[in-house]
């Protein structure tokens, strides 16, 4: 009799840490190639995690430019193609701008105080593939759920000069986080 009340003992103790012991949260994103044509092929995924406070981003993506990407969370979960302010169709731009629910409405990159959407600079090696584990401190999952990741084509200088928006350039590929 002793033993089954130990045994309750142990597991309405372990019950009650429970919710301590939960999972972080997490996603992935599937990646697309985008273009001003719309959505095409899964190039890659981002995994996202919730881990000591700030989000974490394990990319691999395949096909890309060697070099720097700027990379970004934007405010529309949407990869699809939309016309710009001249009526001209451009890659993505349904997912809107960088996130920014502050309405900072400047681009001081994962740990400034501009758009939350900044993240790290993403690399792609000389076979096009960008394989990293990156940081956002100042993001969560739940924050990112339902928003587009994005890569540009050019890198990013986290600045408004000499370019808007770190100088990144054209919408190459886009990811909904579910």
């Amino acid at each position: 009799m002793a033993s089954y009340l130990s045994a309750a003992l142990v597991a309405g103790a372990l019950w009650g840490l429970a919710p301590s012991l939960a999972l972080a949260d997490q996603a992935t994103a599937e990646m697309h190639a985008v273009s001003a044509d719309g959505i095409g092929d899964q190039i890659g995924t981002v995994e996202l995690n919730d881990d000591a406070g700030e989000l974490t981003l394990t990319v691999d993506i395949e096909g890309l430019s060697p070099g720097e990407h700027g990379f970004h969370l934007h405010e529309h979960g949407s990869c699809e193609p939309a016309a710009n302010a001249q009526g001209q169709m451009t890659a993505a731009l349904g997912a809107g701008g960088h996130y920014d629910p502050d309405a900072t409405s400047h681009h001081r990159g994962p740990e400034g105080d501009g758009h939350k959407g900044d993240l790290p600079v993403l690399v792609a090696g000389s076979d096009g593939r960008a394989i990293a584990e990156l940081s956002a401190p100042r993001l969560t999952v739940a924050e990112a759920r339902g928003k587009a990741l994005m890569i540009h084509a050019g890198g990013d200088n986290y600045s408004d000069e000499p370019e808007p928006l770190g100088g990144g350039g054209a919408r190459i590929a886009c990811g909904i986080v579910p």
